[in-house]
């Protein structure tokens, strides 16, 4: 399991693009430079959202791992 430290938590397993992607961008956009969220998706085209999500935002993105079928992303605001 990830022990990576976040500050928010994002649940979008059983959602499909691009409705993880947005609810992540609004929860990003309420959050403060350097906290971290951690989202949580089923979706496996959310991996190749994120990636080119973060890299058009400038958010980073620390780490992502999948495990059983879900997808876990831990995104830095920038």
């Amino acid at each position: 399991m990830n022990n990576n430290k976040y500050d928010q938590e994002l649940d979008c397993k059983g959602l499909n693009c691009p409705l993880p992607i947005l609810k992540t961008k609004k929860k990003v956009d309420t959050m403060e430079t350097g906290q971290v969220l951690k989202m949580e998706a089923t979706d496996p085209g959310s991996i190749s959202d994120m990636n080119a999500w973060t890299r058009r935002t400038g958010n980073e993105l620390v780490s992502h791992s999948e495990d059983s079928g879900i997808y876990t992303f831990f995104i830095k605001k920038s």
